[in-house]
Parts: C-alpha cells; sequence; structure tokens
C-alpha cells in the first residue's frame, strides 16, 4: 500500500467522499479542483497532480477491502492538526450538489470515527458546509444534510 502525503490524504479524503455513492459529479470534481487551488494546505502542491491521485485513489478503492484501505492511508497520513480539515473538506465536497446520499453520511461517520473527532465538532464542521451552500431564493431551500438516497 502506498505512502501518503498529507496534501493526498486530503485528496483521497476528498475523492472517496464524492465516489462512494457511486459516481462522481463534475460539481463535486470542480469543487474539489477549487479548494485544491485555493486553500493553505495545498500551497505547495502541484495541481497537475490532482487527477493523477483522482485515479489512484480510485483504484485503492475499488480494490477489496478498498474503503478501509484507504480510510486506513489517510488516518496514517494526516498530522493531527488536518484531522479537522480532512473532515470539514469532506463535508464541502458532500454538500456540493446540495444532497448528501447515505453512502456520503456513512462515509463521514467511518472517516470522523477514524480519526477519533467529537461529534459535535463534526456537526459544527457539517454546519458550516451547509452554510456556504445556501441559496439566496428562500423558495428554494437546500438541505445538504438531509440523507438521500438515489
Amino acid at each position: 500500500m502506498p505512502t501518503l502525503s498529507p496534501e493526498e490524504a486530503l485528496i483521497y479524503a476528498m475523492i472517496t467522499t464524492a465516489a462512494v455513492d457511486g459516481r462522481i459529479t463534475d460539481d463535486e470534481l470542480m469543487r474539489i479542483g477549487s479548494i485544491v487551488k485555493e486553500l493553505p494546505p495545498f500551497l505547495n502542491y502541484d495541481h497537475d497532480w490532482l487527477v493523477k491521485e483522482a485515479k489512484d485513489c480510485s483504484k485503492v478503492v475499488a480494490a477489496p477491502g478498498g474503503l478501509d484501505s484507504v480510510l486506513d492511508l489517510i488516518v496514517d497520513a494526516l498530522p493531527e492538526h488536518l484531522e479537522e480539515t480532512a473532515y470539514v473538506l469532506c463535508a464541502e465536497v458532500a454538500a456540493t450538489d446540495l444532497r448528501v446520499r447515505l453512502e456520503e453520511v456513512r462515509f463521514l461517520e467511518l472517516l470522523a470515527g477514524r480519526l477519533k473527532l467529537d461529534k459535535l465538532i463534526c456537526a459544527a464542521l457539517e454546519r458550516g458546509a451547509k452554510a456556504r451552500h445556501q441559496q439566496i431564493d428562500p423558495a428554494t431551500p437546500t438541505r445538504p444534510w438531509t440523507p438521500t438516497t438515489r
């Protein structure tokens, strides 16, 4: 199993969040790309490698026991000060398409468990992600943290 850098671990976490429901939407890919381009954890990251990381992550997830393997890779690579960062970035990706699928909720729960994150901290991070995705027109309410099925 490969060893990841902290930046790669954050990317693997986001890609896995987007992929756990069986498909990655264009909106999710664009959001991951903008996160990598804009946020401080990725300042020294070569953005040209993002597609490669996404493909490598997909291979790990697709293998037998892939979800456990990718969680192990993420947890092993993240320093403690980036654990909440990983969770909030995953929450951002999950909220991108304005519907959080049950599979995404479950992955967030697994990630929080592996990172030993407090439930109240997770709730606050999720609420922040939801707040950033609200629409101006209240007639079009969004409920990103209402689990849905296909």
